[in-house]
């Protein structure tokens, strides 16, 4: 099985923390060349000199805020190369009751989400067409098969990304190009800690209960490793997976009680 990425160049968003560096790493360790997304210019410069070049790549970085689609888009664009592979990944939106949401957060979830993610993708798809090799990956969350509890403006716009990704799988199939979404359950990460806190405060409980709570939870009674999100997230990105497409994958160590 061909997992080899050599000469494929991957755009690798949310890159200097958690699931997005990992992959990143994991991508450069198959052969590819990174262009490292991310707001943060000293973190994109410490994540760059983490890459492998072992196999003569060639690494880069672009800084941009996924709360300006425009920018970004100009970003890309300005780079005048083709990648072959874009990981769409950015930070979730704060937790709380859906009831309570204001629109403003609704409306800046669906930016930095939705919009950005769509904005990646027109932009990149022309440069995949021509190649005839294109793989989009969308990390999302088990809430787009089991709303979690808490998290109701993230639900909301994970399930209308989750449903753009596979209208869009439908449309790029025959061009070679595979859109596929990675669901990540609880893994370790800054984010899991926020919601690890949030929950100790609501509960009056302490880090370690409010943690074993949500391991207990899971089949595998443990958090998942930014790694382990980041090889579904390779094999995906390969030739091996070419004939997969509009899925979305858990890797969640068996939570989701759903099928």
């Amino acid at each position: 099985m061909n997992l080899g990425l050599t000469h494929k160049n991957a755009l690798v968003c949310g890159s200097t923390q958690g699931i997005g560096k990992a992959s990143a790493k994991q991508l450069a360790e198959l052969g590819a060349n990174i262009t490292l997304v991310a707001r943060n210019e000293e973190k994109l410069q410490n994540v760059l000199t983490e890459l492998a070049t072992d196999q003569g790549q060639s690494h880069n970085y672009i800084v941009a805020d996924f709360q300006n689609p425009e920018s970004l888009q100009q970003k890309i664009s300005a780079t005048e190369q083709v990648f072959h592979i874009l990981v769409n990944n950015t930070g979730g939106p704060a937790g709380g009751p859906v009831f309570n949401a204001s629109i403003e957060e609704f409306e800046r979830a669906f930016t930095q989400h939705l919009k950005c993610n769509h904005i990646l993708a027109q932009t990149v798809v022309p440069g995949m067409k021509k190649e005839g090799y294109g793989r989009i990956i969308n990390i999302i969350s088990t809430s787009v098969k089991q709303p979690l509890n808490g998290l109701g403006v993230s639900n909301t716009i994970r399930g209308a990304v989750a449903n753009w990704s596979k209208t869009l799988a439908n449309e790029l199939g025959v061009f070679g190009i595979t859109v596929n979404n990675v669901l990540p359950g609880a893994t370790a990460t800054e984010r899991l800690n926020e919601i690890i806190n949030n929950k100790a405060t609501k509960l009056g409980k302490s880090i370690e209960e409010a943690s074993n709570s949500m391991k207990n939870e899971i089949p595998a009674k443990r958090f998942a490793k930014p790694q382990e999100i980041a090889y579904a997230i390779a094999f995906l990105a390969s030739e091996a997976a070419s004939y997969i497409n509009g899925i979305n994958l858990p890797v969640d160590g068996g939570r989701t009680k759903s099928l």
